[in-house]
């Protein structure tokens, strides 16, 4: 049966997931940074809505937003491996998805450009994101579209040497400080188009607010970092502005989800181990009836296997990474490790929540914060329920289902 070969397919069963000596540089780097901004100040930034910008400042003074970046540009020129890793270390640290979502987009936000831009636009675009003088943010969910990206109705006309852009955008993050957007538009009506897929087409555009409307939306974690409701409305962008051709939009927009999927699975794990490591820590120190209740099997055994997913999840993380960076298809993998890093850390977090008991409840030990945080990678970029319909079509061979 095909789906039996393809299960060992490639290079995997020879692949070494033990990490080398840069890599466990940039680990023990990223470490001593994240080492600055302890508990209180993820804290503080959740409890008051405020974006971490210190911390950001740090990260690109240190030259981390440019590690999977060309080093013709300014990066480091490394591969969406050690991303993972910079974006694991960064929610492990406490910092959760708090941290990492003020990142994120940048991690991965460019890879369009870095594939179908013009050596003229790399110029032009790469070095300001990795330097931090412009910050980005990713437009494509529509409130009426949803998981279905090819029902977006964001509409770019072309007129002589530009578009004009009309439309709305929902869950955009860090918009409230973004200076550019990653901006998915339809250029042909869907029911113009022979295929779905068809007629879309990305700009990297300057995010004018005289033309674009930014709401914020009140959420139930992540305060710290910025989710928005866009109104667009006579948006000039130059053609110059447009990624790929006109009508490529999908492509363009592909070539970034597998890497998303990763990091954000990458940081699902980092969640998880923080979560897990603050309930361990816990379970040592807290005596009742005279002893630690790690004591007790019915706190342990859970942690323990909390522990377990973890790093099978893990494991799964770095193989689709390894995939994606020798060029290989990473399509089951990617969105595969998304899936198990999703569960197996809110596993973790819930368990850490009921580990402390009565404190799990109490805003002073953190694993309440972590907790309503790791609800987002189970949501988004993709739901849990549509990575199980790709894997049984694509996987499996079943049936499309929807």
């Amino acid at each position: 049966m095909r789906n039996s070969i393809r299960a060992g397919r490639g290079t995997d069963a020879a692949v070494d997931f033990e990490l080398d000596s840069g890599q466990e540089a940039i680990i023990d780097g990223v470490e001593r940074l994240c080492a600055d901004f302890d508990a209180a100040y993820w804290r503080r930034c959740d409890e008051e809505g405020t974006f971490p910008e210190a911390f950001v400042a740090a990260i690109t003074a240190a030259g981390w937003l440019g590690i999977a970046m060309p080093l013709a540009y300014g990066g480091a020129g490394l591969g969406i491996t050690e991303a993972a890793l910079l974006a694991h270390t960064v929610a492990r640290s406490g910092a959760g998805m708090s941290g990492a979502s003020a990142i994120h987009i940048n991690l991965f936000g460019p890879h369009p450009i870095v594939v179908f831009g013009t050596e003229e636009q790399k110029q032009r675009f790469l070095p300001a994101l990795i330097a931090g003088r412009d910050r980005t943010c990713f437009g494509v969910t529509e409130p009426d579209s949803g998981l279905n990206t090819t029902a977006i109705e964001t509409r770019a006309r072309r007129q002589g040497d530009h578009y004009l852009i009309d439309g709305r955008k929902l869950w955009t993050s860090t918009a409230q400080s973004a200076t550019r957007i990653m901006l998915l538009t339809r250029t042909t009506p869907l029911a113009e188009c022979r295929r779905p897929t068809e007629g879309l087409t990305l700009f990297y555009a300057e995010l004018d607010r005289t033309r674009i409307e930014v709401q914020p939306i009140a959420k139930m974690g992540r305060a710290a970092v910025d989710s928005n409701a866009l109104f667009i409305d006579g948006l000039e962008v130059p053609a110059a502005d447009r990624i790929g051709e006109e009508g490529d939009g999908w492509r363009c927009l592909l070539h970034g989800l597998n890497p998303e999927r990763i990091l954000i699975a990458a940081e699902a794990v980092g969640l998880g181990r923080a979560a897990l490591e603050k309930a361990a820590h816990y379970a040592r120190e807290r005596v009742v009836f005279g002893r630690a209740i790690g004591q007790n099997q019915a706190i342990a055994h859970p942690l323990a296997r909390c522990w377990m997913e973890l790093e099978a999840a893990w494991l799964m993380v770095l193989k689709a990474a390894g995939r994606y960076d020798r060029g290989e298809a990473c399509g089951a993998e990617a969105n595969a490790s998304k899936y198990l890093a999703a569960e197996a850390a809110f596993r973790a977090c819930e368990r850490a929540v009921l580990t402390h008991g009565g404190m799990g409840y109490a805003r002073e030990y953190d694993v309440e914060r972590l907790f309503r945080e790791v609800l987002i990678p189970r949501i988004a970029p993709v739901s849990q329920e549509m990575i199980l319909n790709f894997i049984a079509e694509r996987v499996l061979e079943q049936p499309k289902s929807y």
